[in-house]
């Protein structure tokens, strides 16, 4: 070896050692792991009780079995019961919020919600036949139930730096076509009754079970909470969920509305609102079967909020 190679060969051990010297080690966040088998489990259970729209056995069966799940979790279990007419039949029906919450003591509380209920007609299905049949709801009702299911047994043995309150909301999907503040009275009877400390934030997670998911970000929840959503949108694109499209698309009336116009509780929206596509419609049709559905588009949204909870907010 020349002494030039020799020197060299020091010179660059000294930088390396150096940069090494220098450099500040990357605090590693124990990120828990969102099952997507799991919750889509949880989706073909809920089917399994058929429609769950209000007055049906099924609604009362999955109530039941919903009440049961949450109860046997480390959070505090709330019921909220109220009595409603439901606007597509003009019934009075009985309706039911269910609330847990976990690590109680946080100061920082987020609420993340979604509708348990069915709607009582397919009145957007082809066949007329079957506009007066009940939707079994897979997507538009389990999907995003069974998100916030799994999310529950994490929060149960992982408790969350954050408070967080789960609300699977009742009544939401009886509302007249064309009338969108018909839409969401589980969501608004919460909103007018908080039974809780008032949330700092809300998230809504609705029609994310689709095999082909596409989640742009809905206009409302943009006017809402625009900061969030840039945040929220952006850890997707860094944990590389493709389903999220940063595009500001439909403007869609949903659980997150009466919360902000209500409570004053800033709320967004996560749906993928084409089920499947602008070519077809499986929304409020006889369509709205597990078959349509994907623990991989399950799994987008769960890997998304834990990421959200555990990451950011640890």
């Amino acid at each position: 070896m020349s002494q030039l190679e020799g020197k060299m060969k020091r010179i660059l051990f000294l930088i390396l050692f150096l940069v090494s010297c220098n450099t500040t080690p990357t605090k590693s966040v124990d990120i828990p792991n969102f099952d997507s088998n799991q919750a889509f489990t949880y989706l073909e259970k809920q089917c399994e009780f058929g429609p769950r729209n209000p007055g049906s056995a099924g609604h009362t069966d999955f109530s039941n079995y919903l009440k049961d799940f949450l109860s046997d979790l480390s959070g505090k279990l709330i019921i909220q019961e109220f009595v409603y007419t439901e606007p597509i039949t003009n019934i009075e029906r009985d309706g039911k919020n269910f609330i847990i919450q976990f690590n109680e003591e946080a100061e920082y509380r987020l609420l993340l919600g979604a509708h348990w209920d069915t709607r009582s007609f397919s009145d957007q299905d082809e066949s007329v036949d079957n506009q007066s049949i009940p939707v079994l709801g897979a997507n538009d009702g389990a999907s995003g139930t069974a998100v916030l299911m799994e999310l529950c047994n994490i929060f149960s043995v992982n408790n969350p730096k954050i408070g967080i309150d789960v609300i699977f909301f009742d009544a939401e999907d009886g509302g007249n076509p064309g009338q969108p503040n018909t839409f969401a009275l589980g969501a608004k009877f919460f909103a007018e009754n908080l039974p809780i400390i008032k949330p700092d934030f809300a998230i809504i997670v609705d029609m994310v079970g689709d095999k082909n998911l596409t989640i742009p970000i809905e206009r409302i929840s943009y006017s809402i909470a625009p900061d969030k959503v840039k945040e929220i949108w952006s850890l997707a694109d860094d944990l590389s969920l493709r389903a999220f499209k940063k595009t500001i698309e439909n403007e869609i009336y949903d659980d997150h509305v009466p919360l902000w116009e209500i409570a004053q509780i800033p709320a967004i929206n996560i749906i993928d609102f084409q089920y499947p596509n602008m070519f077809y419609n499986y929304w409020h049709t006889q369509s709205d079967t597990p078959n349509n559905c994907s623990p991989q588009s399950l799994g987008q949204v769960g890997t998304l909020l834990v990421n959200y909870i555990y990451g950011s907010h640890n």
